[in-house]
């Protein structure tokens, strides 16, 4: 491959991936074109997309980004697979292959980074693909925070409640408050 044709695939690679803070390493040889071509439609519908790249080429192209410690999992035949547009986390993402994985069992999972640090091999995958994603920690966050609040709420409320009704039998009776408590 000549100088200028690694030179611009170098370019299409620094813009493809120096925005990115995760993205997920996998081998698909061995699978059928056919269920290549259904497992990329997939992944698109999902906005994410797997583009095979040149192993020395990426390395040089995520340098000084947040996805260079998976440089030295960059051995054989590699692709990418990360969001197109920012809008799926890469646990969706490892998510998804997992998933896919179990129809194509000749999918290999190399690894995974994410914000940095690395998910090596099948097993990080895996793990990783188990983090509860952005809204999900958000929503337990916050169902933490009102899970006390609304039982204080609740024991507020039960007595106030009892007394509100006591009040409002009284004014209904004329005010005779020895006939309403007996």
């Amino acid at each position: 491959m000549s100088k200028p044709v690694k030179e611009l695939i170098n370019q299409s690679y620094k813009s493809q991936f120096t925005d990115r803070d995760g993205l997920v390493i996998v081998d698909i040889r061995g699978i059928k074109a056919s269920d290549n071509i259904a497992m990329r439609k997939a992944l698109a519908d999902k906005g994410m997309k797997v583009t095979v790249v040149k192993n020395t080429i990426a390395r040089k192209a995520i340098e000084g980004t947040e996805l260079e410690p998976v440089g030295n999992l960059l051995t054989g035949a590699c692709a990418f697979v990360y969001s197109v547009d920012g809008e799926q986390s890469i646990i969706n993402i490892a998510r998804s292959l997992v998933d896919e994985a179990k129809k194509m069992p000749c999918i290999v999972f190399k690894g995974a980074v994410m914000e940095g640090y690395v998910f090596a091999e099948e097993d990080g995958v895996k793990e990783l693909s188990k983090y509860p994603t952005r809204e999900e920690a958000i929503a337990k966050l916050v169902g933490a925070i009102l899970g006390p609040a609304s039982k204080l709420s609740g024991a507020l409320k039960g007595p106030f409640s009892t007394l509100a009704g006591l009040i409002k039998a009284v004014e209904e009776k004329g005010g005779e408050v020895e006939k309403v408590a007996s």
